[in-house]
């Protein structure tokens, strides 16, 4: 949404005598009272709108151009790929020296600024603003095309690797054949929603989905309802990508289906449902965790794949620097305390802790898991669901695990104060606990413990080691190239040009990463050590940056610093590092 002062705007357009003070006050009233959004406000006044959209620019210091009457070369069309064109709703208008011209609906939209800056190798990017109608005409005309033929041949090329295009594996074992046309789907009967999600097209479908999803190494696949269309999405190293559109005719009968093979209630579309669904693609066992949540246009499905083919749990390539690593197999060996990974969802909190309990599971320790759900299954683990439907808690597993000896436990996450004080029993007695919090760094995590009402001597008897860590993406190998930061960049990470010797890199983007400049991820750490200065802070109940100062003083690293470090190693960017360390450096 675009944002700028009614009156203001209302303002110019009658400098530019295209309303009177009569209709202004009218146009103004209805934005007021109706809670109508000005520019809809004076469209619906009788304002043109390439009226509007010029005084909107000028109020926000930029150009305005009609798409609707440019007729757009093909080379200027290329420079930007079809998918980031439609991911972004953007449309290249032209080159003015090294500056590329883009024309957005959203002014706001800085990151595909920065995106293509950095894909297309131009100096500048700078953006016209446009209707999102001409927006979205634009891209049918110039894109939408490329959009399918390339999705399509990512398809058939999937098809070809699985072997027969006619007959592939069906996910759950058996034989389907996957020669479909979606577009044609969409005259499919769905009256009979049970019926449709058994019919072989739908099955099909589905199926296809999810092969392109496992073969894509998606961390997610999305199936969003609106009220017009149903998108499927995969999440490909934390960016969301959609897939070929699917009929919104068949949004229910794919839900349905999904279920099914969950084995949730079908008939229960009014309360969220979990579920599992374990499946053999070729010789590869995969896991999908299902979550469908009720919305205004139907079920929201989102299917969490667990490859393990894809997750390494060697903690040896978690992405460790070697002196980090080197104390951090040092904290995992210590026979008490509480070891906690910290960081948001997706940041490979669930991914390090597995590679810790690998790298100390022997036949002479007994450890044992309670995890809301069990991702990963680890031979030689013992792992207990939590099921809070059936009164399942982690606290309730938590006093049952202690009763079975145990030498080592995981729990999944600690949420409440009861859960932390049976932790710190089981460290107290002779334990060492793994556990996961969600806090944007280490430090604030014992103030976060701290806030449960935990007591600070129990805290600073017991806690050993807080790692924080996040996930940011990797340069592509393939369109890897040298470059010149600006001193904007420079400045956003506080790095001086005249202490920047190093050589900084970025993705131009190629068939390899599909035009992202991107493949793949890697961790930063944040390995808080507890000390004697610490522990006496935690007594005192310190502030999260009383501790992060003593922190740095025993040499810890931050994210931000550790992220550095990987640009540096040409691993990785600015702009991801800048991302991704924002919110836990403020």
């Amino acid at each position: 949404m675009i944002r700028v002062e009614a009156k203001e705007l209302l303002k110019a357009l009658h400098k530019m005598e295209e309303v009177d003070q009569a209709t202004a006050q009218k146009i103004y009233n209805n934005h007021r009272k109706n809670n109508v959004d000005i520019i809809e406000a004076c469209k619906a006044g009788g304002i043109r709108e390439d009226a509007v959209l010029y005084a909107v620019a000028q109020l926000l210091g930029m150009d305005s151009v009609q798409l609707g009457g440019m007729v757009l070369p093909p080379a200027l069309i290329e420079k930007v790929p079809a998918h980031v064109a439609n991911s972004y709703r953007i449309i290249p208008v032209r080159m003015e020296d090294k500056t590329l011209v883009i024309a957005t609906a959203d002014p706001d939209n800085l990151a595909a600024m920065d995106d293509l800056k950095f894909m297309l190798g131009v100096s500048n990017v700078r953006s016209a603003l446009t209707s999102e109608s001409a927006i979205t005409e634009a891209l049918e005309q110039y894109y939408q095309s490329s959009v399918d033929e390339d999705k399509k041949a990512e398809l058939d090329k999937l098809m070809n690797s699985l072997g027969n295009e006619e007959s592939s594996q069906d996910p759950r074992g058996g034989q389907e054949t996957f020669s479909i046309d979606v577009n044609a789907l969409a005259g499919l009967d769905t009256s009979d929603v049970n019926a449709a999600a058994e019919s072989a097209p739908v099955r099909k479908l589905l199926n296809l989905i999810l092969l392109t999803g496992v073969k894509a190494q998606a961390a997610d696949i999305h199936f969003e309802p609106f009220e017009e269309v149903f998108r499927v999405r995969n999440r490909i190293d934390g960016v969301l990508y959609e897939m070929l559109p699917v009929p919104k005719n068949l949004s229910a009968p794919l839900v349905a289906r999904i279920k099914v093979m969950a084995h949730l209630d079908i008939s229960e579309r009014r309360m969220p449902q979990d579920g599992k669904i374990p499946v053999k693609i070729g010789d590869r066992e995969v896991d999908l965790r299902v979550s469908c949540l009720p919305t205004m246009f139907g079920e929201s499905v989102v299917i969490r794949i667990l490859d393990r083919q894809v997750v390494n749990l060697d903690l040896d390539k978690v992405g460790f620097p070697d002196e980090l690593l080197v104390h951090f197999k040092k904290v995992i060996e210590r026979p008490n305390g509480i070891v906690v990974v910290t960081g948001p969802t997706g940041s490979g909190k669930t991914t390090t802790l597995y590679s810790a309990l690998s790298a100390v599971n022997e036949d002479s320790v007994k450890i044992i898991t309670t995890e809301e759900p069990v991702e990963y299954e680890i031979n030689g683990l013992i792992q207990v669901p939590v099921d809070e439907s059936v009164g399942r808690s982690f606290a309730q597993c938590l006093r049952a695990i202690l009763r079975q000896d145990p030498d080592i436990l995981l729990v999944g996450e600690v949420r409440d104060q009861e859960t932390a004080k049976i932790a710190i029993e089981a460290s107290l007695t002779g334990h060492l606990v793994f556990t996961t919090l969600h806090t944007n760094d280490a430090p604030t995590a014992v103030t976060r413990l701290l806030d449960m009402g935990l007591e600070p001597f129990l805290l600073a008897a017991t806690l050993e080691t807080i790692l924080a860590q996040r996930l940011v993406r990797t340069i592509c190998p393939k369109c890897k190239a040298p470059y010149q930061p600006s001193d904007e960049e420079l400045l956003s990470l506080n790095i001086r040009r005249e202490g920047a010797n190093q050589r900084f890199y970025y993705g131009k983007g190629c068939d390899h990463c599909k035009g992202t400049g991107y493949k793949g991820r890697t961790a930063l750490f944040e390995l808080f050590d507890i000390n004697d200065t610490t522990r006496e802070l935690i007594l005192g109940k310190a502030t999260a940056t009383q501790l992060r100062i003593a922190a740095g003083r025993a040499g810890m690293r931050t994210l931000r610093d550790s992220g550095i470090q990987k640009i540096f190693a040409g691993l990785t960017t600015i702009e991801e590092v800048v991302k991704e360390t924002l919110a836990a450096e403020d």
